[in-house]
């Protein structure tokens, strides 16, 4: 790798393997505007907006395709770039809807930050934005072509990160726009619902769907009672929306936040993450004795159940019959609050959950387990909303039966989370250093793809953890190839988890980084770190009334399979 030092601005900047010229630039510390450029995906160099000049040659160039050499000299901000980059936002300006006040990315949108940033307050170019439909056939996302940029983010990051590509480009010149596919609806392709399009996308032209009105409708209700459940992951991300650190854990602000919209009871989904772990670890174990075909994957994420039905139907006899978390705490909240007009929504990092809640298989005694899911994006737009300084609220716990969770079950949040929580109860790791033990195995990090061993009394396991869904692909093909055998993988569909969810706040890798922390944080938080240590199980086996396989799990079509 290339090392060396540049000259930015008139600083002396070292630089050892950096990527690009760009990412040196920010290595000074300098922000630099950029509209096409993720540090996750191929270079793309369209928008222009992240261009420098050359102090030697006068030379302008993108510096996201700048390869960095010793002794090179550039400026990023001369009376040349400032005209160019003023420019091309007015030329973006004038093909872009802008509706700014009513928009879902107002505040947030790149485009509207820049043209701030750089005073561009008169467009003189006329106004031809996209006039194609709004798609909101997903049930997760809606996309709006007329204030699309064509950056082609969220078409690098569907086909690159998640290896589905169900957007491209489509036709040329001024004429491009971004298409699923002879003009078919999201529905109409192989998208899961991930939201990770969403998430990279600069302006309002891929959001989540906003159903917070819902919401309300039902807290205003009288004759409802509203219970909501809080996914782990939140906890590590809705707290950047409000100025604080995205590894410190805020579940206790959540819960106080939550009663004071007007919600009746408030639980943390980690309960269920630790019921998912104790009929998990049942199943799989029951494979290792009977023989069946392993791997045996994990079914927590539906995007990755989606994945699976799309592309690898013949997995689904391999996949947990596992309800995921959400699915469980539906379930148990139907069978406890039977007198009630129950409302029961779900707060979740995840898009794909809008999905999953709405299945087919998530109909239970007549009745839908989950009424409403909310992303965490969704919860911070009622908090601010309500006014709530959310920072200075005083943590609260999760009402009563339900309360009591592990780390184990908190850790699900993460990639490799799950696995780590099943390790630690089929080795009946508790104590801090079983713990951490297990840690050192290569189960935690958030690499892509994760291959390690663990001796399981006489047997060694072998357990793969992948997240994002290409990586699933690659391992997949390994196994199938037989170039790699597994006992157990889990598989989860963002990038790092569901801490990198596409309902979650924008995050970069260093943000993601900071939250597997605080996931971390809050597991050492737990006085309880393994899930059969969660003596609340008990009561909930007791009310499931021997109908747990039936409530707790979720039997997929095998789509021809058998």
């Amino acid at each position: 790798m290339a090392k060396g030092i540049m000259v930015i601005d008139g600083q002396r900047v070292p630089f050892d393997g950096e990527r690009n010229v760009l990412a040196v630039i920010r290595k000074a510390g300098i922000d630099i505007p950029t509209f096409c450029y993720y540090s996750d995906l191929s270079v793309h160099g369209a928008c222009r907006m992240c261009i420098v000049e050359d102090v030697k040659t006068g030379k302008i160039d993108a510096s996201c395709s700048m390869e960095p050499r010793d002794g090179m000299e550039i400026r990023t901000n001369t009376a040349r770039l400032l005209r160019h980059r003023r420019m091309i936002l007015e030329l973006l300006l004038a093909g872009h809807r802008a509706e700014c006040t009513t928009c879902e990315k107002s505040g947030k949108c790149k485009l509207q930050t820049y043209a701030r940033r750089y005073n561009v307050t008169n467009i003189r170019f006329a106004n031809e934005y996209c006039k194609l439909p709004i798609d909101d056939s997903s049930p997760a996302i809606v996309r709006d072509p007329s204030k699309c940029i064509l950056c082609g983010k969220c078409v690098r990051m569907c086909s690159e990160v998640q290896n589905i590509h169900a957007v491209d480009f489509a036709e040329r010149g001024i004429e491009t726009y971004i298409s699923c596919g002879f003009d078919n609806k999201l529905a109409d392709t192989k998208c899961v619902s991930c939201g990770q399009c969403a998430a990279v996308c600069p302006t309002g032209a891929i959001v989540v769907k906003n159903e917070v009105s819902k919401l309300w409708t039902a807290i205003y209700d009288s004759t409802k009672k509203v219970a909501v459940q809080v996914a782990p992951a939140v906890r590590v991300g809705i707290g950047e929306e409000f100025g604080m650190s995205a590894s410190q854990p805020v579940m206790g602000k959540i819960v106080t936040a939550l009663k004071m919209l007007g919600a009746d009871y408030v639980f943390d989904t980690s309960l269920t993450a630790d019921l998912t772990i104790m009929e998990e670890s049942a199943e799989f174990m029951n494979k290792l004795k009977t023989g069946a075909k392993l791997p045996m994957f994990t079914s927590c994420c539906p995007g990755w159940i989606k994945h699976v039905e799309n592309m690898h139907p013949h997995l689904m006899p391999q996949v947990s019959t596992c309800g995921s978390p959400m699915e469980m705490f539906g379930a148990i909240l139907r069978q406890h609050y039977t007198d009630d007009e129950l409302y029961s929504v779900a707060i979740m990092p995840c898009t794909a959950k809008k999905a999953e809640a709405a299945r087919p298989e998530l109909v239970k005694d007549g009745e839908r387990l989950i009424d409403l899911v909310l992303t965490t994006q969704e919860l911070a737009k009622m908090i601010k909303e309500a006014g709530i300084d959310f920072a200075d609220l005083p943590d609260t716990e999760p009402d009563d039966p339900f309360a009591e969770y592990t780390g184990a079950g908190v850790i699900f949040g993460v990639t490799g989370g799950v696995t780590e929580a099943v390790i630690r109860h089929v080795l009946g790791t508790v104590t801090t250093e079983q713990i951490a033990s297990v840690a050192e195995c290569g189960v935690r990090g958030l690499e892509g793809i994760k291959a390690f061993e663990v001796k399981a009394g006489d047997l060694t396991l072998k357990i793969a953890v992948a997240s994002g869904l290409g990586n699933a692909d690659k391992l997949i093909e390994k196994i199938e190839s037989g170039e790699e055998f597994f006992h157990f993988v889990e598989i989860m569909a963002c990038p790092g988890g569901c801490i990198g969810g596409g309902g979650q706040p924008e995050a970069c890798f260093e943000q993601k980084q900071l939250r597997n922390q605080g996931m971390f944080i809050a597991d050492e938080d737990c006085t309880l770190r393994s899930s059969e240590q969660n003596t609340a199980l008990d009561g909930v086996y007791n009310l499931l009334r021997g109908r747990a396989h039936e409530l707790l799990h979720v039997h997929y079509p095998d789509h021809g399979h058998e």
